[in-house]
């Protein structure tokens, strides 16, 4: 049985559970896997509890401004998934980007297996992408703060980010929007970071924030989604990750 660890946010999580059942589509009720949503909506804010990090010599810093915030996220994760574990769940998957962050110190408190939703998008753009490409990213300034998709991509791909001003009247409005029910003005908030990263040419833009496929996505097919040609979306790619796991069970 697959454990989702959700509400962050709920649309995401359910975005996630729905792209596992599109995944199975066609079959009878019986060949769909067997998952729990805990849709834990009370885990405090991820961007917020990071606050700003320090660059040094080596690169992001792992420390958090503010360690009362940090243990604050971790032990609401740590009880979800401990909830996942007691259910009888044999792996968890988390599908929030900025909620890896902590995966460390949670694989370390959780008996189970956590698939680590930024690694399996970097195996997939490994797969797909030639070395050295530019890779656009967009994800919340906590996710680009901490380095949890840079710490993978970092040393095989050149990523790109929209700039300062951008991140915050596109993207945040974005993610603000969706989060909000407001999934056609996130659509086009989106849009200008989107052209800023094609016209730096880059060779695929990765959808960092699980809210931001829905404001890409919501009013388009899910044959159109798998076989988009610039996005990569981290929710279905960790969708793909989870059902390879599960039938090996």
């Amino acid at each position: 049985m697959i454990g989702i660890l959700g509400g962050m946010g709920t649309q995401a999580g359910l975005d996630f559970c729905n792209k596992l059942a599109m995944i199975n589509r066609g079959k009878i009720d019986q060949d769909y896997p067997l998952f729990i949503l805990y849709n834990k909506s009370d885990i405090p804010g991820r961007p917020e509890s990071i606050g700003v990090h320090t660059k040094s010599l080596s690169g992001i810093s792992n420390k958090p401004k503010n360690r009362i915030l940090y243990k604050n996220v971790l032990n609401s994760l740590l009880v979800g998934c401990q909830s996942l574990e007691k259910s009888g769940c044999k792996f968890i998957v988390i599908p929030c980007n900025t909620a890896h962050y902590w995966y460390d110190d949670l694989a370390k408190k959780i008996k189970i297996p956590i698939i680590n939703m930024p690694k399996e998008v970097f195996l997939h753009t490994k797969k797909k992408c030639k070395k050295n490409s530019k890779i656009g990213l967009l994800a919340t300034e906590g996710t680009l703060n901490t380095g949890v998709y840079s710490n993978f991509f970092d040393k095989n791909f050149i990523i790109v980010n929209p700039k300062k001003s951008l991140q915050i009247s596109s993207v945040n409005t974005a993610i603000k929007n969706v989060k909000m029910g407001k999934v056609k003005e996130a659509e086009k908030a989106i849009k200008p970071a989107i052209n800023y990263l094609i016209k730096m040419k880059c060779k695929k833009i990765i959808l960092g924030c699980t809210e931001l496929p829905l404001a890409i996505f919501a009013f388009k097919s899910f044959k159109k989604i798998k076989q988009s040609k610039i996005f990569f979306d981290p929710n279905l790619i960790l969708a793909n990750s989870a059902m390879a796991k599960y039938k090996k069970k």
